[in-house]
């Protein structure tokens, strides 16, 4: 079976507790703005404690405000929450309103390489499909995969995905066949994820010999960790972790450039896209 069938999350928890989280989460909320970081702490801890699937996204609002360790990733349900919300505006909010622009910016690196086309892409987080979509001409299969069903949705609509799956996308990469893909794509999808061993080795695993893989993180100034947390609620990555995980994973480094992956509030959003090749 390729990906992790899981069922559509609904936000945020049972109706038997619904009122109480969503008094703590509240409460958690106002006290951080105000800058009240130990009583959002223990309103979060409230919150979470009522919701251990965490649809919310509590436990990484209490690594963003250091009243929290670092989860190794987002929790699923928060994902597929946050997602199945936004997904009919997802677009016009992404591109249109914050500039993102990396699909288009991986084909411009794609093609100064000189690489493609392929056979098979896998777009993992593919969301709406814009990476598929700017790759459409490049590839021959593309195979898509979300932990959202309403970004699946919108997807499906490009018709430019030959399938599409509902599921994790490192649970995706540890269950599908091996050397299945020579293009594997995910954008915009690790700031979602901080540990990346599995990802990479997964990756290595999935695509064939002299495959191409083609990611985006987001990056902070004087990261003193592999990843954190950032101030927007999002995972950044060290250059030089991205470099090992790639050594370590029999890929040779075709580039890793520093990027404008959006705008946030009107501040340009640092990151950094990886090209690399599975030897």
């Amino acid at each position: 079976m390729r990906g992790q069938q899981i069922a559509r999350h609904a936000f945020p928890v049972s109706s038997k507790n619904h009122d109480a989280f969503a008094r703590a989460y509240q409460r958690g909320l106002a006290a951080e703005k105000k800058g009240r970081l130990d009583e959002a702490a223990a309103a979060f801890a409230e919150a979470l404690r009522l919701d251990p699937e965490d649809h919310g996204g509590v436990s990484i609002r209490l690594a963003a405000i250091g009243r929290g360790g670092t989860p190794a990733k987002a929790p699923a349900a928060h994902v597929a929450t946050l997602f199945d919300q936004h997904a009919g505006e997802f677009d016009e909010m992404l591109v249109e309103k914050l500039g993102y622009s990396v699909p288009m910016l991986l084909r411009e690196k794609l093609r100064s390489h000189g690489l493609g086309p392929w056979s098979g892409m896998l777009d993992l987080g593919c969301g709406t499909g814009l990476t598929g979509a700017s790759l459409a001409d490049m590839a021959g299969e593309i195979t898509g995969v979300d932990l959202s069903e309403g970004m699946l949705q919108e997807a499906s609509e490009r018709e430019v995905y030959s399938a599409l799956y509902l599921g994790d996308v490192v649970a995706f990469l540890n269950e599908t066949e091996s050397g299945a893909w020579d293009l594997l794509t995910a954008t915009d999808v690790l700031p979602y994820l901080g540990a990346l061993a599995e990802f990479f080795q997964g990756a290595a695993r999935a695509l064939k010999r002299g495959g191409v893989l083609a990611i985006s993180v987001e990056t902070l100034p004087a990261m003193n960790q592999d990843y954190m947390v950032g101030p927007n609620y999002r995972f950044a990555h060290r250059e030089s972790y991205l470099h090992a995980l790639s050594q370590r994973a029999a890929f040779e480094m075709l580039e890793c450039t520093p990027v404008t992956l959006r705008h946030d509030k009107g501040a340009p959003v640092p990151g950094l896209l990886l090209l690399a090749r599975r030897k």
